[in-house]
């Protein structure tokens, strides 16, 4: 067997991305038109639930692992940061992406948006400064992607996106290497119609709250 190193991934091709960016760019401009007013209504629960910033700002690792800052709405008290570092896999893949059960800081409130994933509606505006994709592999924190072996960094070959192949088969129930794996997939093989394919998917997993933490 080759090591990690030397694996190199074949990939078919996929859209161009003057088309993919058309695609990201009319999808995240029609979802903030029609989403804007729960937006707003978040807003403001949030900052009469509990005090502190309504966004929190995170670094995570995109497009040729390049970092860029990433939104998502509070859900926690106490810091500005969620509960990233319980998820730091420390060399063990096998390690789920997240811990079953309600994390002690989560706010009231935060644990709806958890559970209903209207926290990660902020990234819509990483998709349309062009940071992230609406479908492709979830970015992670330099602090995961440091405890990858080298050729697990080739998921940094498209952008990152909203919701991708491993939400739709498993979310937060994956371990590290499983959700690795399917990112590595859809590397390999992201035709438009996949993209559609995960889209509805991912509406019909939140609307059901299949998985969210």
């Amino acid at each position: 067997m080759p090591a990690h190193s030397e694996i190199v991934l074949k990939v078919e091709p996929g859209p161009t991305p003057s088309v993919k960016r058309f695609l990201d760019i009319v999808g995240a401009s029609l979802a903030l038109a029609v989403l804007w007013p729960i937006w707003l209504l978040t807003v403001v629960l949030i900052k009469l639930d509990s005090p502190g910033q309504v966004l929190v700002q995170q670094k995570r690792v995109g497009l040729g692992g390049r970092k860029f800052t990433f939104y998502k709405f509070r859900t926690m008290v106490d810091s500005p940061q969620n509960d990233l570092a319980d998820r730091i896999p420390r060399g063990d893949l096998s390690k789920r992406l997240s811990p079953r059960g309600r994390h002690p800081n989560v706010t009231t409130f935060g644990w709806i948006l958890r559970k209903t994933t209207m926290d990660e509606l902020p990234q819509l505006l990483n998709v349309v400064k062009g940071d992230m994709s609406l479908v492709g592999p979830r970015p992670d924190i330099p602090e995961i992607v440091a405890h990858w072996p080298p050729h697990f960094q080739q998921r940094h070959k498209v952008k990152p996106g909203m919701t991708g192949l491993a939400q739709v088969n498993g979310r937060s129930d994956l371990t590290h290497y499983q959700k690795l794996r399917y990112d590595l997939e859809y590397v390999r093989h992201h035709p438009i119609t996949r993209d559609l394919e995960i889209l509805l998917k991912t509406l019909t997993l939140v609307l059901g709250k299949k998985g969210a933490r």
